[in-house]
């Protein structure tokens, strides 16, 4: 069972010149092949990184801060006033 019949592939052509015009059409196809081509390989890398049982490492953890001081809180003397503190 064919997929597509020697009048839709002339259709289909004939659409494509009309859309993207003469001048475009190659370049269009062009990048399309590319595309295709980065498509194939990546998906052939990810095979045999999956065949292969590997796995991308892990990120190393991150290393452990100190812990910080706290800020040093100075209170006041019972009954001073707010002037008082400043001074």
């Amino acid at each position: 069972m064919r997929l597509l019949s020697p009048g839709s592939l002339l259709l289909i052509t004939v659409f494509a010149v009309l859309l993207f015009g003469g001048k475009r059409l190659p370049d269009a196809a062009r990048s399309l092949g590319r595309s295709l081509r980065i498509l194939k390989s990546e998906g052939k890398a990810l095979r045999r990184e999956f065949d292969s049982g590997r796995q991308a490492p892990a990120a190393p953890a991150p290393a452990a801060r100190p812990a910080a001081e706290p800020d040093r809180v100075v209170k006041a003397a019972p009954g001073a006033s707010r002037t008082d503190r400043a001074a």
